[in-house]
């Protein structure tokens, strides 16, 4: 699933793309797609200019003035610039098409688990699926980190998970900041210590800086809108490296299921 990294990098890309084109068509091909409303929702995005693309959390918000298209996009969902002439396939759910340039851009999902939802700009962020979201973690600050910690007495590894926490971890960067920090997956959220919880504080920081700057990570198939891959993979430490030296002390890394999420860690270098 793209984390915050990944999500970022489709923001800037698309960014580059969309910002100032006048949408002149949309084609809804799969109409589940919508998680709420008509496909007669779209039509009023027709005809306005792209003013912005962002991201909160996990999700990408194109912003049309008063109105903005809002996906998600879970497993296997991304976008691509194609010309119309070449040929899609049963995954294209849906197409904007643009007044300016001839290149459409193309919304695929293999696995139909992404969704979208057209709603005014004024109400995405009392929307359910924003307004649950917790702080972003390049934003929140030291102390409101620590606090909103001892309030969860899960372990670290589902805390960080858990998009009311913190918005836009996932597997990867909850594995890849655990590393850094030191700490195991299985410690209580609530007792870390203050000096601990400041040190993940700065590992969140750390890594996903780092990973918004090379694209984010490309384990299987994800590439940004321009189809560019990301390239923190290169610097994983632990994630998806089982069995495989631990690249500080030299022990096995470790695999666990942990909260039904797959985890990998150095129990040498991690306490």
């Amino acid at each position: 699933m793209p984390e915050l990294p990944e999500v970022e990098s489709i923001a800037v890309s698309l960014r580059r793309g969309l910002r100032g084109l006048a949408i002149s068509a949309i084609d809804l091909r799969r109409a589940a797609l919508l998680r709420r409303g008509r496909p007669a929702d779209l039509k009023p995005l027709v005809g306005r200019a792209i003013t912005g693309v962002r991201r909160r959390g996990k999700h990408l918000i194109i912003e049309a003035g008063d109105r903005v298209l809002m996906f998600h996009l879970r497993m296997t969902g991304g976008f691509e610039w194609a010309d119309p002439a070449a040929p899609d396939d049963r995954h294209t759910h849906l197409v904007l098409r643009f007044k300016e340039v001839r290149r459409e851009l193309r919304f695929h999902d293999v696995r139909k688990f992404g969704f979208a939802l057209c709603l005014p700009a004024a109400g995405v962020d009392s929307c359910p699926e924003i307004a649950v979201l917790g702080p972003e973690p390049l934003e929140i600050g030291l102390q409101e980190f620590q606090s909103r910690l001892k309030t969860r007495r899960g372990r670290l590894k589902s805390v960080l998970l858990d998009q009311t926490f913190v918005a836009g971890i996932g597997n990867i960067y909850a594995d890849e900041m655990l590393f850094e920090s030191r700490i195991r997956p299985l410690v209580s959220a609530a007792r870390l210590s203050p000096a601990r919880a400041a040190r993940l504080w700065e590992a969140m920081r750390a890594v996903l800086s780092s990973a918004v700057a090379a694209g984010g990570s490309t384990v299987r198939n994800y590439r940004n809108a321009d189809g560019e891959v990301g390239h923190f993979q290169e610097n994983h430490k632990v994630y998806g490296r089982s069995g495989e030296a631990c690249p500080a002390c030299g022990a096995p890394i470790r695999h666990r299921m942990i909260g039904g999420r797959s985890s990998h860690f150095c129990s040498r270098c991690q306490i």
